[in-house]
Parts: structure tokens; sequence; C-alpha cells
């Protein structure tokens, strides 16, 4: 039961507190084990077991203890080899220098563009749950608006993950209007540019890491930033619920290398691949200051636009993800919510129904 109980509250603890936990409850049962206070108060016993205890303690049990006392004796043996165990599976799990560690693998920076609309709070809340467990990851956020808004940098706060905020607003000219489909016009350019103007500005140019665009309205699996972190050049992958398929893909030949693009519209874009499925070298990146985004290319065109500043042909590419066979990254795009109510409360000058809650 002790140990049942202590696997259970285990579980419900962060791995460092696992090991304080541990380490108290090894205490505490060394003084509060049957044989120290015994139910008929037998001092005799409780004496002789704490001299064992103290004067004896891996030796074995010693030989001049009454059969209680003996008893005693083992039954706490049991408990704290037992919670010595335990104690040492969760050392191995969160070693003292794992920090350490990890702030020596290359770095992921991680580029989000994103804007103010009702789903912009839950998808960034969705997004920074996943990077929050990657290591050694940079947040750059950029917001399309005149100002940072309090919403997205409470968000940041709250994460804990090392994080720039910026903002960059999109001329009336170049934004998507309320019926227009959405694909009509590039969207965060100016913000993805932006990030890219703060690495150059801010990062060394010699360290190790990649530059990753994370869309907020995408999915990812962990692997996919552990596939992108050690890329030489620019590494690509597979992405799913895409260009109308189920999965886009580069095509790649049984030497490993990428000899075309898996995917039916517009097949021959140079690069014919997602923003969410490439990563770029930092240091190559930070080679070519010229590589950005531009507002005028042709639709569909920004990913081969950015890349043809790093890679020149397919052989300079890096399949991941076991060849381009693993999805790890979906485009997922949350629906926008039907929210006919809350226009009918507009319309009758009556508060909206999240008046001083931020959803």
């Amino acid at each position: 039961m002790i140990l049942q109980y202590f696997k259970f509250i285990g579980r419900k603890m962060t791995k460092n507190r696992k090991v304080a936990f541990a380490g108290a409850t090894l205490l505490l049962m060394v003084w509060c084990t049957k044989g120290y206070w015994t139910a008929d108060g037998n001092e005799r016993v409780r004496d002789r077991l704490s001299m064992a205890y103290n004067d004896d303690r891996g030796k074995g049990i010693p030989i001049n203890l009454s059969s209680e006392a003996k008893a005693a004796f083992e039954h706490r043996e049991r408990i704290i080899n037992s919670l010595k165990l335990e104690i040492s599976k969760l050392e191995k799990g969160c070693p003292s220098n794992k920090l350490e560690k990890d702030s020596q693998l290359p770095k992921i920076y991680a580029i989000t563009p994103t804007y103010k609309r009702p789903v912009q709070k839950a998808e960034l809340t969705r997004l920074s749950h996943t990077l929050m467990l990657v290591p050694n990851l940079h947040w750059v956020i950029v917001e399309d608006a005149e100002k940072k808004s309090e919403l997205v940098a409470n968000l940041l706060a709250r994460t804990g993950m090392p994080y720039t905020h910026l903002h960059a607003v999109t001329p009336a000219t170049w934004k998507i209007k309320p019926k227009e489909a959405w694909y009509n016009k590039p969207r965060g350019v100016l913000q993805r540019n932006a990030a890219l103007a703060w690495l150059r500005a801010n990062v060394r140019s010699d360290e190790e890491g990649v530059v990753y665009f994370a869309d907020d309205d995408n999915a990812y699996a962990l692997e996919v930033f552990d596939e992108m972190r050690y890329v030489k050049t620019v590494g690509v992958w597979p992405v799913g619920l895409v260009g109308g398929l189920m999965v886009e893909r580069p095509k790649v030949n049984a030497e490993g290398k990428v000899v075309g693009w898996l995917t039916v519209w517009s097949p021959n874009r140079p690069f014919a691949i997602d923003m969410a499925g490439f990563a770029v070298n930092l240091k190559l990146f930070m080679s070519k200051p010229e590589g950005k985004f531009k507002n005028e290319v042709q639709k569909g065109y920004q990913e081969s636009e950015f890349l043809r500043h790093f890679v020149t042909s397919l052989d300079d590419v890096e399949p991941k993800a076991e060849n381009c066979t693993k999805v790890y990254v979906w485009h997922t795009r949350t629906e926008n919510p039907p929210l006919r109510e809350e226009i009918r409360l507009k319309k009758e000058a009556k508060p909206p129904s999240d008046l001083r809650i931020e959803v």
C-alpha cells in the first residue's frame, strides 16, 4: 500500500519534486515504521531498534534483537530499500545537469506570426503547450498589429519560455477582406521578415541552431523538433492535411536524395512545400542577409522565394522524418466559430459575453 501510494503521488509531480518527495518520505519512514512506536508503547523494543539502526546499519539484522524488534527491523529495511530503488529511478530521469545538457543542444528559433481573431488565444495556447516541451527553443512571436497586445504578452509571460515579442502591421491594401479567400493574398510576410531581422540583429552568426516557421494554426508532434535540430542546410519533411491532400511530401529516391515533390497544387514550384515543412540551418541563414519573404510573388511561391536564397538545387536539401515517410506536423487550421449570438448582442447594444474576461 505504501509503495502504491508513493507511485500515485509521484505521477502527480514534476521530476524534481518527485526526488524531493521521495527523500522526505524516506526520512519519515525511518522514524515512523513499525517497531519504533508500538501499540503497547514498548520502550525496550524502541530503544533496541534505534540502537540497531544506528550501530548496525548496512551490516544485516543484529542478532541481539527480540523477535518483535527483528520483524520490525526487517519491515523497515524492506521499505527503505524499496524507497531507495524508487529514488534511484527518479534520479535517472532528472539528472542534475539536465538543464546544462539542454543548453548545449542546437537552439531552435521558432517564428510565429499571429493576428487578432476569436481563436487566437486558443491556438497560441495549444502551440505554446507544445513548444514548452521542446528543450533549448526560443519563441519569436510577431503580431500583425499597431502595437503588442496584452493578450499575447500575458500568454508569453505564463509560458516561462525564452521568447521575443514583436509586432509589425500589414498595410490595409495587403490585408484579406472579410469575404475574400485566405489564399488570395500572402499572409504573415511582414511579420516573418520582422522576426528574421530580429534574429540577424540579436543572434550570434556562429551559434548552432535552426530557424523554423511555426504557424499557430498547425499541430506539431515533438518529433519534428528533434528532426530539425541538427539540419546542416535546409531540412524538409512531409506536412499532413494540406494542399487538398492527406499529405504533401518531398519525393526521396533510393539513395536518400530529394528528387521532387509529391503534391497536386502547382507541382512545378521550385520548392513545392508548406511553410511548416522545412527548417534552415542558423549559420546558413545568417550568412545570407538577403534571404527573406516578399509580398509581390506568385501565389503559393513564398516558400520558394525564401528558400532560393539558401539552396540552389534539390541536392542541397536534407530529407528528414525517415526519408520523408513520417508525418510530424499537420496544417489543421482551426475552424472559425459561429458567433451569431455575439453579433446579436452587439446589434441590441448589449454587452458582449467576454466583457472583462480574456478569451
